[in-house]
């Protein structure tokens, strides 16, 4: 299959799931870099409240804060 033929399946909306190697599939901008970040015990005892009533993570909940800042 060309390059041509791949993007008009795609283009047309049809399953190209077959032609692709997800197990080396990545996101760009999407690695992880790790933060460390101090605060205070009322603030970590408010996002764990917050995070159980989510249903999430402290992490993911701090995550998604962050993002919806950013984006």
């Amino acid at each position: 299959m060309t390059t041509e033929q791949f993007d008009e399946m795609f283009d047309n909306g049809e399953d190209v799931s077959a032609y692709v190697d997800w197990s080396k599939a990545r996101r760009p901008n999407q690695e992880a870099r790790r933060v460390n970040v101090d605060f205070p015990a009322w603030m970590v005892r408010d996002l764990d409240k917050e995070a159980g009533r989510l249903g999430v993570t402290r992490q993911s909940l701090i995550k998604m804060w962050i993002a919806e800042k950013l984006g």
